[in-house]
């Protein structure tokens, strides 16, 4: 197993080193401004980063919505893929979606990603769905993913967001 990376929520400061990874990652990236905009003004995303030895090498983010999710970024650093930062991130995302009261949550995966689609498998997600030449820069199918069985939520859980009634 990888050695243990430290995961935390993502802020303003991470965006160089996210704009980074994005950029060396998709061929369609979100901008800074995009990742500004999820951080600043979209109330239901939540984004982490991973960081090893004090550097970020991943994000991931959702998008949720009372009971749902729906996560819509997920990159390692090409430098540290292989030696399970990814899987690390996307349990503690899970988690974190879990605490938010996520009951499940959704995801599209390139068709050819078989890296991606082995992890989420492992991680419990099963495929329910396609979506047609639904990424742009090659016309390729996505696969829709979904995992119904997130962790227990943690009872302690508050972040400065959370309501009490």
């Amino acid at each position: 197993m990888a050695d243990e990376v430290q995961i935390r929520r993502m802020t303003e400061e991470d965006l160089d080193s996210v704009e980074r990874i994005e950029k060396e990652t998709f061929p369609r990236p979100w901008t800074r401004d995009n990742y500004l905009h999820e951080l600043t003004r979209n109330v239901a995303a939540r984004y982490l980063v991973a960081e090893y030895e004090g550097n970020v090498i991943g994000y991931a983010g959702a998008w949720i919505i009372i009971d749902e999710s729906h996560i819509t970024n997920i990159a390692i650093d090409a430098r540290y893929r292989g030696r399970g930062y990814g899987f690390q991130l996307v349990h503690a995302l899970l988690q974190y979606l879990s605490n938010l009261g996520s009951n499940y949550t959704t995801l599209e995966v390139r068709e050819s990603n078989q890296a991606a689609i082995g992890l989420y498998t492992k991680l419990g997600f099963i495929k329910v769905g396609r979506r047609k030449k639904y990424y742009e820069d090659n016309q390729e199918d996505a696969l829709i993913l979904v995992c119904d069985h997130l962790p227990e939520a943690e009872e302690d859980f508050t972040e400065p967001e959370t309501v009490f009634e």
